[in-house]
């Protein structure tokens, strides 16, 4: 029993799609004692923040998307910027879907993301003559965010 779960340990190191068929197919056949545990909690937890990065990513270029859509003049620009916000928001909403739980973690993820997007924008525009002010000016609910067409109020 010992010397199964070695080799499953040091086969997670040497060959990681190997061991995710050998984990399943010890999941299926119910053999627990021989589980690589440590590292199957490892993976676990790695797709949960995995799922939160994503979400993270998202909302990042859906914000710099939309300060551009809302600050910065330029028409020329607006179809590819609504595309890219319209493309973000659904993918979002997708992800909400999948995972509904992600939805707590908004509000921390809105103001991490919030400064790396400002601080994009603002690299890129303000030498230009754009200004972008220091704080979201609308509501950050997730609804709102992800439905509300700002340039047009």
């Amino acid at each position: 029993m010992t010397q199964a779960v070695i080799s499953t340990v040091d086969l997670y190191d040497r060959d990681y799609f190997l061991w995710t068929d050998d984990i399943a197919d010890k999941l299926r056949a119910r053999d627990f004692e021989c589980l690589d545990i440590e590292n199957l909690i490892e993976e676990i937890e790695c797709l949960g923040r995995s799922e939160k990065r994503e979400l993270r990513s998202r909302l990042k270029t859906l914000l710099e998307h939309l300060l551009k859509r809302i600050y910065v003049d330029m028409p020329q620009e607006f179809k590819g910027w609504e595309r890219t916000i319209k493309q973000q928001r659904s993918e979002i909403q997708l992800e909400f879907k999948d995972s509904p739980s992600l939805k707590r973690f908004w509000d921390d993820l809105f103001d991490t993301v919030w400064s790396v997007a400002l601080e994009n924008v603002r690299d890129e525009y303000e030498p230009k003559g754009f200004d972008f002010p220091d704080t979201w000016q609308f509501s950050r609910d997730i609804d709102t965010v992800l439905n509300t067409k700002f340039w047009e109020l």
